[in-house]
């Protein structure tokens, strides 16, 4: 169901646990570490050589396991080093569908796309990327998607007549990369087995296999976009515990090789939520939370991304309440209830206003003209609006 801009949510009564007053506090607490922004409100809007990273991440994450008082403990890098720098976005309301890749999607259109979650069809609103590529004449390597979720592929580009795949993103699934590299598939390595638990998909999503009849393709991608060799990739994935951290790496390694302009990662481990294992659900929390930093502190330390990029943080959406008799607490997010359509935003970069918490209710539809006009391109199809307090 969707719910029109101005129309009510279901359930009347506010979170269990207020963001505006914790936030307020932990901003309190932690101003004297927030960085002093060396440049002057709205001075890179629109400049040359300006570059934005999205990062979202699926499953939601209830206020109860991160900024409720009880919850703080599994967020230290939002709480402690990206929240002094940045605009907070208390209310940010989803009104569409709440399935991973529909949600996912309509965040990067501006429109509540209402196609099944689990078809893995290309919506049919321009994404951001076809926006950016036709409308600053960018080439396919300045706009990159980068998703541990197989389901993902066709999020790049849309079916709208004079956008498509010409304007669409590089599509970098990490666990077809690894499918590829594996024994039998044309890839190099002999650690078939030990590579499984990383290409299982999320508890979402259907699991879409790579099949060999892309591998080829894939280890292509490989070899000449991120300059990494098939060993190398196996090499690098044994080390890591999750999916998400083997996205982050390539999403740091893309930054190396191709610095886009525009990037977009999708993190995907808090969704183990819907297996029940309380436990993993934390896990899943606190290892986005240091991605997060990760990917921040990478951005700083590159000479093409410091002093010129602009990076959001935000869930596609929340996790039912245990307040609510229909729901499933933090296992599911099927009532639509508040919690579920109520999350938040960081947005971090220079020129962006450090330590502000906006108290007004927004959309989730208003990523794509924001950062649309941040980076001086229209996006004419998508129905949200700009927000001033990042430009």
């Amino acid at each position: 169901m969707i719910f029109p801009k101005g129309s009510s949510l279901p359930g009347s009564s506010p979170l269990v646990w207020s963001r505006r007053e914790f936030l307020r506090l932990a901003s309190a607490c932690t101003a004297t570490s927030a960085v002093s922004s060396t440049l002057p409100l709205h001075a890179l809007a629109g400049s040359p050589g300006q570059k934005v990273v999205i990062v979202t991440f699926g499953g939601g994450a209830r206020d109860e396991e991160t900024f409720a008082p009880d919850g703080q403990e599994n967020i230290p890098g939002l709480l402690k080093t990206l929240l002094p720098q940045s605009t907070f976005y208390g209310q940010v309301i989803n009104r569409g569908i709440l399935g991973h890749y529909v949600a996912t999607t309509s965040l990067a259109t501006g429109v509540y796309e209402t196609f099944n979650n689990f078809s893995g069809v290309a919506p049919e609103h321009p994404t951001l990327f076809e926006y950016f590529r036709k409308g600053m004449q960018r080439e396919a390597r300045e706009a990159w998607l980068i998703s541990p979720s197989n389901g993902f592929r066709n999020m790049g580009c849309s079916t709208y007549r004079g956008f498509g795949s010409g304007y669409g993103a590089e599509v970098v699934l990490p666990k077809q990369l690894l499918q590829a590299t594996k024994p039998g598939n044309g890839g190099a390595g002999s650690n078939g087995a030990e590579l499984d638990r990383l290409l299982r998909d999320t508890y979402e999503e259907p699991h879409w296999n790579a099949g060999t009849a892309q591998t080829e393709m894939q280890l292509e991608q490989l070899e000449k976009m991120l300059r990494v060799s098939p060993a190398e990739f196996q090499k690098q994935a044994l080390t890591m515990q999750s999916a998400d951290e083997l996205s982050t790496w390539v999403a740091l390694q893309a930054m190396r090789q191709a610095a886009p302009s525009l990037m977009w990662i999708t993190l995907h481990d808090i969704d183990v939520a819907h297996s029940g294992a309380y436990s993993l659900y934390i896990d899943g929390i606190q290892r986005t939370d240091r991605l997060c930093v990760e990917i921040w502190n990478a951005l700083q330390a590159d000479a093409e991304y410091a002093g010129r990029t602009t990076m959001f943080v935000l869930p596609d959406f929340g996790r039912d309440s245990d307040m609510n008799p229909a729901g499933n607490g933090f296992q599911h997010h099927r009532t639509g209830d508040r919690a579920s359509r109520t999350t938040w935003m960081m947005a971090l970069g220079p020129g962006v206003r450090q330590g502000l918490f906006v108290e007004r209710a927004v959309d989730s539809l208003d990523l794509v003209p924001t950062v649309g006009r941040l980076l001086g391109f229209p996006t004419p199809l998508a129905q949200g609006n700009v927000l001033n307090e990042v430009l």
